[in-house]
């Protein structure tokens, strides 16, 4: 496949990201508070969805995982904002199963195995282990917005998410600069912006409320 439309597929993921983060600074901007709209959630999943698929093409395992860990989050919180069953059965259906078959596919078709996974020429091994890392990091981010939204059975992103966000986004960014990838440089730089800026609407809010 050309690198033009894998590098194209790769910066529509990116610019659906940052439209997520665009639409909740500016809601959260007009209401003097952290506001989660099903909109985020909708941007991240299609996003999601795409960079795998990037990721896959470019044999960059650090970004399917990251995709992976958080895809499945993306649809719980829409499931928790009543947004998932307004959606039709088949496009549940082809979501769900979409990551498991495209891994089910690679796999028995010789398109990598764990080797090539971990020995990517273009990749030292210690870059790939940065990536990782920086992924799991910048994934651990869902984990804790999950937990929280289940507790209170509410969708929303509380602050921890955002601290967690800027120390993830930062290692990503440096794992960008050094594999020298402009899709992962144009969107974690992006949106470093919009996290910093989220923290500061948080201790705002808090002076509101006190």
């Amino acid at each position: 496949m050309s690198n033009w439309i894998v590098y194209g597929i790769g910066f529509l993921a990116q610019i659906l990201f940052s439209g997520r983060l665009i639409v909740q600074w500016i809601l959260s901007e007009k209401s003097k508070r952290i506001i989660t709209p099903s909109a985020f959630w909708k941007f991240s999943l299609f996003a999601s969805f795409l960079l795998f698929v990037y990721g896959y093409l470019r044999d960059d395992f650090a970004i399917m995982l990251g995709q992976a860990l958080t895809y499945y989050i993306y649809i719980r919180n829409l499931q928790l904002q009543g947004e998932w069953k307004k959606l039709p059965k088949w496009l549940h259906i082809f979501l769900f199963i979409f990551p498991i078959l495209v891994v089910i596919y690679a796999y028995n078709n010789g398109k990598y195995d764990i080797h090539k996974l971990f020995h990517n020429e273009d990749i030292p091994l210690w870059l790939l282990l940065l990536g990782i890392v920086s992924q799991i990091i910048f994934t651990l981010r869902f984990v804790y917005q999950w937990i929280v939204s289940e507790k209170t059975k509410t969708s929303q992103l509380p602050v921890g998410f955002w601290r967690m966000s800027v120390l993830g986004a930062s290692l990503i960014l440096t794992y960008g600069i050094l594999r020298q990838d402009p899709v992962l440089l144009v969107g974690h730089g992006a949106g470093l912006i919009i996290y910093v800026r989220n923290i500061f609407i948080w201790k705002k809010q808090l002076r509101y409320e006190n």
